[in-house]
């Protein structure tokens, strides 16, 4: 089953057992892709659904770090709520040394290019993107290979 059919799939289950909060998240998902697809005219694969899924995740943890500046904790407890019904669809989060082990090799592979300093940081970046999307933080894993270089 495809992450949209699954997606599709949980806001049934969502309707069917009136969870409103996470109903009201997954239908705002679906718009999301739903407006891609439109906007592209593809059907999106299960790796563009993750980047959506991604980028909303992101989103919510700027609104969280916002309304909680401004001691709207509340409203930040309901994004909060959102962030985690839309963690459900991510793939398992990668250790901190499988991390490391990824950057090692990357750089690994950068140098062997012959490519050093700030040009390596973007190279190397560009080879883990997609080797941890959707698996790692990329802020996370950008300051760690920052720390690294």
């Amino acid at each position: 089953m495809s992450l949209k059919e699954t997606i599709t799939q949980q806001v049934k289950e969502a309707m069917k057992a009136k969870q409103t909060a996470r109903l009201a998240t997954l239908r705002f998902l679906q718009a999301a892709i739903k407006q891609k697809e439109v906007d592209e005219r593809v059907e999106l694969s299960d790796g563009d659904v993750l980047a959506i899924i991604e980028k909303q995740i992101k989103q919510r943890k700027e609104s969280i770090s916002a309304f909680e500046a401004a001691g709207r904790t509340e409203t930040a407890e309901a994004e909060k709520a959102e962030l985690a019904v839309l963690s459900e669809f991510l793939p398992e989060q990668a250790s901190d040394e499988e991390l490391m082990t990824e950057i090692k090799a990357a750089l690994a592979e950068v140098a062997a290019q012959g490519v050093t300093g700030a040009p390596a940081m973007g190279k190397a970046m560009a080879i883990l993107k997609p080797k941890l999307a959707g698996r790692a933080d990329m802020g996370k894993v950008s300051q760690l290979l920052k720390a690294a270089l």
